[in-house]
């Protein structure tokens, strides 16, 4: 992926000048406000970039998880720099719309054009990364969403040029800036909701706890945690209440592993306890680990 995000990068940060100094010269606020939204995607896409690279550190004894948490900081920062981005769009667009102006519509048609095969490609260049990873898929709608935004404004830019509606280069405008709205909030709310240690969209908590409960010699099943790592990576923490004894190191071994490979929990650290679950989770301090109890981490 780091080519990937080079290339886009540099690809964004030429066409974000080329498109604002002719988007001037068109009086195209249309064509300004993209390259404005380019802007933010090339920041966007360094933060992407910079949290990828990030999540690849080794952990150490002040992060223990190493740095992987910065790939959902930067999928939230993604989703939120496209609503301002929206924001800034909407405003220039009804600014334009109250005090409309003449457009340039064969110079706005040519630059979009360019601008729909720039962030075409460099959408096409996260498409295979972007289902599995929501740090990816920030990257990916970014350009995706510049894409449209590019075919929305060229096609304005035609009809200018023949009828000399010039209300309808804002028009598209706040048409494009709904559709990115409505194509980011997915973004935006999975990626809070990580940071927020929810449970994670990808994986099923009651499937997991009713599977725990089926493990042999599990009476019971208490302080079940589910949360994400980071984008690409889950992690769970639960008390097996098992009153026959440890079930031994091949049966937790053999649960570890199902959670990994039909889960998605990559990570599980699972405590079998031989005494009556404890059903209450405190938040204030954490329980005491008894003497008796065995951890079993992956």
């Amino acid at each position: 992926m780091g080519r990937a995000f080079v290339i886009a990068i540099v690809l964004n940060t030429v066409f974000v000048g080329v498109e604002f100094f002719y988007g001037f010269l068109a009086n195209s606020t249309a064509l300004m406000a993209d390259a404005g939204h380019n802007l933010s995607d090339v920041l966007g896409l360094m933060l992407a970039w910079g949290a990828a690279i990030l999540a690849k550190r080794a952990p150490n004894s002040r992060y223990t998880y190493g740095l992987r948490s910065s790939s959902m900081l930067a999928a939230l920062f993604n989703a939120m720099l496209l609503m301002v981005a929206c924001g800034g769009i909407a405003w220039e667009a009804v600014q334009q719309l109250i005090h409309p102006d003449p457009v340039a519509g064969l110079t706005v048609s040519v630059v979009a054009g360019i601008g729909i095969l720039i962030n075409g490609f460099s959408a096409w260049l996260f498409m295979s990364g972007s289902k599995d990873d929501i740090n990816i898929r920030g990257a990916y709608l970014h350009m995706a969403a510049d894409a449209a935004i590019s075919l929305g404004v060229l096609i304005a830019g035609v009809v200018v040029r023949y009828s000399g509606w010039n209300w309808l280069d804002p028009l598209v405008s706040m048409l494009i800036v709904a559709f990115i709205v409505i194509s980011t909030w997915s973004l935006l709310t999975q990626s809070l909701r990580m940071v927020m240690a929810a449970v994670p969209d990808n994986v099923d908590r009651t499937g997991i706890e009713a599977f725990l409960r089926k493990q042999p010699g599990v009476a019971d099943v208490a302080d079940l945690h589910i949360w994400a790592m980071s984008t690409t990576e889950n992690a769970l923490t639960a008390q097996l209440v098992t009153p026959a004894g440890y079930p031994g190191d091949s049966v937790m071994d053999a649960i570890s592993k199902q959670l990994r490979e039909e889960f998605s929990i990559q990570h599980s650290t699972l405590q079998a306890r031989t005494g009556a679950a404890d059903q209450e989770c405190c938040l204030q301090s954490p329980p005491a680990v008894p003497v008796s109890a065995h951890n079993h981490a992956h």
